[in-house]
């Protein structure tokens, strides 16, 4: 179908497309939605440019490989006139930094505590683009997270939140705590039209005045963090960043990190968690991101034990599952080797045997540490 075909085939409707996507993306489970064109501001290549020129982004190599496309969403689809940017709150009723005071037990990043966001979001994704077509015809292309779309700075532009100093979206409805993913699509969406904004009695609201930077002086995000991994402002070395020290990383953590890791076995929330905008957030009413009671309080020790097939099976469906069991195993035992529990002792000298050397090495480091522990 031509590119042009989509607005030819609303017609009468071009006034309200809006509001009608708003309404149906609520009908659908997503929380906030915002309108944009699949164009980016020059900051945000230079940006982009300045991240991978540093080597920040670590051994991401896609990154690097699909910056072009990255930093120029119309390289991306050509074709494409508007993109549709929706969020999802997932907001947990509980503070993410408590889970820190229990070293014995292995801490997972709050969205990472039942089914992955990113199926189920693509799921209500397609079903929004399906719809759109049937009404209004045109073409759309669905992206959660997993294609080389600049997902914050879309979102910022299309008026759900701003990117903090921590480089995440914040949003003055929902905190810190949105899923975000977006749809492309060859229609042509009015947005300065009279009478094309959505209803808000009817609709999800879509304030395209949400982007304005709101942090003002605080810096508490920046100076919680257990790594240093922020350079400056909205900067952010993932190579020092614990989220990616035991997800993207693969092989052995660097020793300089170790200690700082705590308890995290997946994942980190303290930059996410500390942000003063979370006071006017709405606890999730997502149960798929409720946290299922298994994976909410887990045992250290009893997580070492874990072979292939129980870690498979226990994550399943989870995105932890994506890291594999040995990156699992290994993060599992530093923080077994930052517990201070000696009873632990006896796991790190069994898994010193594992077949993986990733899980041999860490093994080995934990026992090291809790020999020299004065916690028993």
């Amino acid at each position: 179908m031509p590119a042009n075909a989509g607005i030819q085939s609303y017609g009468k409707h071009a006034m309200n497309i809006e509001a009608a996507i708003c309404q149906k993306a609520k009908e659908l489970g997503f929380d906030t939605v915002g309108f944009t064109t699949p164009d980016l501001p020059p900051h945000a290549a230079e940006g982009l440019q300045e991240y991978i020129t540093a080597g920040h982004h670590g051994s991401m190599a896609w990154m690097e490989e699909k910056m072009d496309r990255r930093a120029a969403p119309k390289t991306l689809w050509p074709e494409a006139k508007s993109v549709i940017v929706l969020g999802v709150n997932y907001a947990p009723k509980f503070n993410p930094l408590d889970k820190l005071k229990y070293p014995a037990m292995g801490n997972i990043s709050c969205y990472a505590l039942n089914e992955d966001y990113h199926d189920v979001i693509k799921k209500r994704l397609k079903q929004l683009a399906r719809w759109m077509v049937g009404e209004y015809g045109g073409d759309v292309k669905v992206f959660v997270d997993t294609a080389p779309v600049m997902e914050k700075p879309l979102a910022a532009q299309a008026g759900l939140g701003w990117v903090g100093k921590h480089t995440c979206v914040v949003s003055r409805e929902f905190g810190n705590w949105l899923f975000l993913g977006s749809i492309f699509t060859t229609i042509v969406i009015p947005s300065e039209a009279e009478g094309s904004k959505p209803d808000p009695s009817t609709a999800l609201r879509s304030g395209r005045d949400d982007n304005k930077d709101h942090c003002g002086s605080c810096t508490k995000c920046l100076d919680i963090c257990p790594t240093n991994a922020f350079t400056a402002e909205r900067k952010l070395d993932a190579r020092r960043c614990i989220s990616y020290l035991t997800i993207e990383h693969k092989g052995k953590i660097p020793h300089e990190f170790r200690k700082a890791i705590g308890n995290r076995i997946y994942g980190c929330d303290d930059c996410l968690a500390v942000c003063p905008w979370n006071k006017f957030a709405q606890d999730s009413q997502e149960m798929k991101f409720a946290p299922r009671e298994e994976l909410y309080a887990l045992h250290l020790a009893e997580l070492a034990e874990l072979d292939d097939t129980a870690f498979r099976k226990l994550f399943a469906k989870s995105p932890v599952k994506r890291i594999g069991r040995e990156s699992f195993i290994r993060n599992v035992l530093i923080a077994i080797g930052n517990s201070g529990e000696k009873c632990m002792l006896p796991i790190a000298q069994k898994l010193m045997n594992d077949e993986s050397p990733v899980v041999a090495e860490a093994a080995s480091w934990a026992l090291e540490e809790l020999r020299g522990s004065t916690i028993s």
